[in-house]
């Protein structure tokens, strides 16, 4: 999602592949042999397969919006928190089951509770600025949405309460955007020739 972003506000020129995680094709683990997605092959061969690294090579070729304009310095450490400490507790309460030691699937509330004292961080920014660092949208919005939108959705009704009312709405903003609209698109599964 992130990368999809910054492709689409960039205007950047690329062929979207969509693939089934259950089903890798051999070209993309041959690309990026740590298998993940996103993964960006670049014209001159060069292999991208991080979102955040895909987000900065396409609005260093073109930034209409303005994403950059802070300097990646001044945001680094809002989005190091997020892909840090926030997203490690993201993972053990969104899927339970696979760090349980006791193997049941349920929702890890410990884990809830400790990524909202970090989100509470954020409700904190959001009292002083409709964005997280001032008056427009930069890339440390763009590149924290998913993470919260994440969480968001473990437990929709608890999130929906809401429990971070400034976060709430800055997160709503962004799942009711033409951006968001634009990337979310539907595109059939890629089949390899």
């Amino acid at each position: 999602m992130r990368a999809r972003l910054a492709l689409h506000v960039s205007g950047a020129n690329y062929k979207h592949r969509e693939i089934l995680l259950r089903d890798k094709p051999a070209v993309m683990i041959a690309a990026s042999p740590k298998a993940t997605i996103p993964v960006l092959i670049l014209a001159d061969g060069r292999v991208i397969d991080e979102s955040f690294d895909i987000m900065l090579w396409a609005l260093e070729g073109n930034d209409p919006q303005g994403w950059l304009t802070l300097g990646l310095e001044n945001m680094l450490p809002l989005i190091e928190t997020i892909t840090g400490d926030f997203k490690h507790h993201l993972d053990r309460y969104k899927y339970a089951s696979r760090y349980a030691q006791t193997g049941r699937d349920t929702v890890d509330l410990s884990h809830r509770d400790t990524a909202c004292d970090i989100l509470a961080q954020f409700e904190t920014k959001l009292a002083t600025s409709p964005y997280l660092m001032g008056e427009a949208p930069c890339l440390a919005d763009y590149a924290i949405f998913p993470f919260i939108r994440q969480f968001a959705n473990v437990q929709r009704a608890w999130w929906d309460t809401p429990q971070f009312p400034r976060l709430h709405a800055w997160l709503e903003g962004f799942l009711t955007s033409d951006i968001f609209a634009a990337i979310m698109a539907k595109h059939p599964v890629w089949q390899p020739e």
